[in-house]
């Protein structure tokens, strides 16, 4: 079962953010709470773990901004 990867809303007023960078390669073998990408809003940069466990197909591609909500990936 593929897991879809999304933007989250950090923050109340969030609406989109910018996909700051892959802390992982596509293909890699991936690890449910392990550090997957970071994303930048509102002058604060997050990171975001990893939904589940599976091998990572990146979609999004990094310094593009992404509406709250937006399929960046997925793991396999």
């Amino acid at each position: 079962m593929a897991f879809d990867i999304i933007l989250p809303k950090i923050g109340f007023s969030m609406t989109e953010g910018v996909l700051s960078e892959w802390l992982a390669d596509d293909g890699a073998s991936i690890t449910e709470g392990q550090p997957l990408y970071s994303i930048e809003s509102d002058k604060s940069v997050n990171e975001v773990e990893a939904p589940a466990s599976g091998t990572l197909r990146i979609t999004g591609v990094a310094g593009t901004t992404y509406d709250v909500g937006a399929v960046i990936g997925t793991i396999e």
